[in-house]
């Protein structure tokens, strides 16, 4: 087993040339801050500039022809943190990343992993690992090829169940997932 520290983790993300999916399965992440939650909870989140280098990533990388997907596995009905999520996705979206949101309980019935990874152009793949507290500790390269197929598998149920965030958020309206409203 390879664990990748934050950085070069960070550098294996970065580097794909085509495609690079994410499959998010926590109820939370260290990031944003915990500071931002609570300013978009009392509705005070006014400078998003701290995802700018994210998002110039995202643009660089499609207008070179790459694209960035991810299935975000949700509980439902939202938590905080998911629906400080929601909100900044919108930017994502902007930026050219495909964000799509499944629900957690069809994720389960439809046998989908219950960790994190990302798939890097086909070939590469690494799952995120965490301490209990929920920090992030780095990424474990894979190089198994069957364990590569079996995470493409995984890709391709998640992204056929899961909505396009403009979607999803249609849904969970209609269906009363929210008493908040999302951009």
């Amino acid at each position: 087993m390879t664990l990748l520290d934050p950085a070069a983790f960070g550098a294996f993300v970065e580097s794909y040339q085509f495609t690079a999916y994410r499959l998010e399965n926590r109820e939370s992440y260290s990031s944003p801050p915990q500071a931002k939650l609570d300013a978009f909870l009392v509705g005070e989140l006014h400078d998003e500039s701290w995802l700018d280098d994210w998002l110039g990533l995202v643009v660089r990388k499609k207008v070179l022809g790459a694209q960035m997907e991810r299935v975000r596995v949700v509980s439902e009905p939202w938590s905080d943190y998911t629906r400080l999520g929601l909100h900044l996705s919108r930017l994502n979206v902007a930026a050219g990343e495909d964000i799509r949101y499944l629900a957690r309980s069809q994720a389960d019935k439809l046998g989908l992993p219950d960790f994190d990874y990302w798939l890097i152009d086909g070939d590469r793949a690494c799952t995120l690992r965490f301490a209990a507290d929920g920090a992030f500790l780095g990424g474990e390269l894979l190089d198994d090829p069957a364990t590569i197929v079996e995470l493409h598998h995984y890709r391709e149920i998640a992204r056929h169940h899961a909505l396009p965030r403009a979607a999803y958020l249609m849904h969970a309206v209609s269906h009363d997932q929210t008493s908040h409203e999302q951009k």
